[in-house]
């Protein structure tokens, strides 16, 4: 039913009376909140919230996940980028859950510019030369302890990576340390690999290496999971791209600076760092 009501008038904390409240119902039963003009707008509504002013509204806030955002506004990577933002997820601690035991999480991780410099060593001790900055992607895999289906997805990522006229480069491992992870979760960590993928000549320019590589990560998952669900309830890729890097897992926000250990070299650096604890029942 489609109409307009308007709740009683509040009351602030100090006496203040506040404006009310209108409520619209949507044509298809979804309900549409909004506040109305105030002409003596109070500066706090009841429950601390401020009073709605241009285009923020009390009515509109919810508990979610906590994300933070950290960047260098002159586009100048360190490592001291990626120390600020592992910071602020730690202090995000309360925006996430925890299960009955008290080293689960419900998830958290950090999105980084690629770190080139970091990146170009790793791989250089792996005889892997990695062409200019922008020329080359990183693609973060969690693959199935299963050393089988491990292979064959890998196997599957290398087709691919060819099929799109992209050239693979070469693997590397993921330095992990597990030793804080909780009991419940070191059953179901996953193996973690990195595939070095380099940019085709039928690619024209970052961004449409970037479509390919979206092509290929969904199209990876997608024949994974066509020629066999069960390994794909293990087989995830968090990240591929050219220009950003995703490190993350069921982690509480405290452990994962820890639990990575490439977030503590010094090389690794980044001019942005994105943050998120994840809160599911949100």
């Amino acid at each position: 039913m489609t109409g307009t009501r308007v709740a009683p008038r509040l009351q602030g904390n100090d006496g203040v009376s506040l404006q009310p409240l209108v409520f619209r119902d949507a044509a298809e039963g979804e309900t549409q909140m909004t506040s109305a003009k105030h002409n003596n707008p109070a500066p706090y509504i009841a429950g601390g919230l401020p009073a709605a002013r241009g285009l923020y509204d009390p009515l509109r806030e919810k508990d979610a996940c906590g994300i933070g955002f950290v960047a260098n506004i002159h586009n100048r990577k360190s490592h001291k980028i990626i120390e600020d933002g592992l910071e602020i997820l730690k202090n995000l601690e309360h925006r996430g859950a925890v299960g009955a035991d008290s080293k689960a999480g419900d998830g958290a991780g950090i999105l980084i510019q690629m770190p080139d410099a970091f990146m170009r060593k790793e791989a250089a001790k792996l005889g892997i030369m990695l062409p200019e900055e922008g020329h080359y992607a990183v693609g973060h895999l969690f693959l199935p302890r299963n050393p089988e289906f491990a292979a064959q997805c890998v196997a599957t990522v290398e087709d691919l990576v060819r099929a799109e006229g992209q050239e693979l480069l070469g693997w590397r491992d993921v330095p992990v340390d597990p030793s804080d992870l909780g009991e419940t979760v070191k059953p179901t960590e996953p193996m973690q690999r990195q595939v070095f993928i380099g940019r085709g000549r039928n690619v024209a320019d970052q961004n449409a290496f970037e479509r390919k590589l979206f092509v290929i990560r969904k199209q990876a998952f997608n024949r994974m999971h066509a020629a066999n669900p069960e390994i794909t309830k293990d087989f995830y890729i968090p990240s591929m791209s050219s220009r950003t890097i995703v490190y993350k897992g069921m982690l509480l926000a405290a452990q994962v600076g820890d639990y990575y250990r490439d977030l503590k070299d010094p090389d690794m650096g980044t001019a942005l760092a994105l943050v998120h604890q994840r809160f599911s029942t949100n």
